[in-house]
């Protein structure tokens, strides 16, 4: 399982937000075994397709989202700076202040009205990301224009560390952590023929999931995912949503999906079968790709199988290893059981 850890952390210090996901796909396919085959679709989805030990009676899907959330330029001020938009949902506290590199080469500070400018309503005011801008150092906005072009992308550039009793941070581990495992699954034996899709455009409406999942057609879908955690100092009760530490989180519903009972129950199931710790989430929040594979054609059967997160789509997403290790335990065992259903 070590090795895993090295691939989440590989996957996840590329960068990719949605649209410009190409090189986590390239990535992703250098990694892939000589024996499959695979396509890239318009919208860049990677689907890979695995032979396995038999024929499943319905038709599996695994799917993970490649793309990371992010930041696009979308003008230069006269002074240099840029003004910039979230690509995905990023909450401005979490910005300020923080180093961002545009195109991976241009690095600048995140800046706004500084502490001792603020009037007495804006001191307890979260600033919008409009009002803010990527300070790259520029004289002027000709000299900007010569390191930035409007479309840019920019990215965190926090460092990846291990800390604690098995925590691991870092940007992106939404989601690479399923990337990561479905190139395990890929790259071990299958019990059963299976479709991966490497979706592309999830942070932005779960849009490449939608494309693919009409292009693979599945009867049964699995999605691998990341999901908030708020287990920390001050949260009490069902609003901490999942814990680190305590397993998969296998979702009942989320503001995109009411997610198939028996699946739900299934992996449970599982989990206790092969010994490992499995919990759910405690408020119906968030979303990922099953929102558009389970209605997409005649309907998929979904499931979503997640390691807990604390700090989502921030510089420095958290997670616990005995979560990550749990979490492709119960995929590989879940192939298991839904090659064989048949109804």
């Amino acid at each position: 399982m070590e090795n895993l850890k090295r691939l989440v952390k590989e996957l996840s210090a590329i960068n990719g937000a949605s649209g410009d996901e190409k090189k986590v796909r390239e990535k992703i396919i250098s990694l892939l075994p000589a024996d499959v085959k695979y396509t890239v679709d318009n919208l860049g989805n990677l689907i890979v397709e695995k032979k396995g030990g038999a024929s499943p009676a319905k038709k599996l899907m695994v799917a993970a989202h490649m793309d990371e959330v992010g930041f696009i330029v979308t003008h230069i001020d006269d002074d240099g700076s840029l003004c910039f938009a979230p690509v995905g949902g990023v909450l401005p506290y979490v910005v300020f202040g923080r180093q961002l590199a545009v195109n991976g080469t241009v690095y600048g500070a995140v800046a706004g009205k500084p502490l001792h400018l603020l009037e007495d309503n804006e001191e307890n005011t979260q600033p919008k990301i409009s009002d803010l801008r990527i300070d790259i150092g520029a004289e002027n906005k000709e000299e900007a224009e010569k390191l930035v072009s409007l479309g840019d992308y920019a990215y965190f550039t926090s460092e990846q560390a291990d800390f604690g009793d098995g925590f691991m941070c870092g940007k992106a581990l939404d989601d690479r952590i399923g990337c990561a495992v479905m190139l395990r699954m890929i790259n071990g034996n299958l019990p059963y023929d299976t479709t991966f899709v490497f979706t592309v455009q999830e942070e932005v409406g779960t849009r490449g999931a939608a494309a693919a999942a009409y292009t693979v057609n599945p009867d049964i879908a699995l999605v691998l995912e990341t999901t908030t955690a708020c287990d920390i100092s001050g949260v009490e009760n069902e609003k901490k949503v999942c814990v680190l530490g305590n397993g998969p989180v296998v979702s009942f519903m989320d503001r995109g999906t009411v997610y198939d009972r028996e699946l739900y129950a299934l992996g449970f199931e599982t989990a206790r079968e092969i010994g490992v710790k499995c919990q759910t989430k405690t408020t119906v929040a968030g979303g990922n790709d099953g929102g558009a594979i389970h209605k997409s054609a005649g309907g998929v059967r979904t499931m979503a199988v997640s390691v807990p997160c604390r700090y989502l789509h921030s510089p420095n997403c958290v997670i616990k290893e005995t979560d990550l290790y749990d979490t492709a335990k119960l995929a590989s065992a879940l192939m298991e059981k839904l090659g064989a259903i048949n109804s």
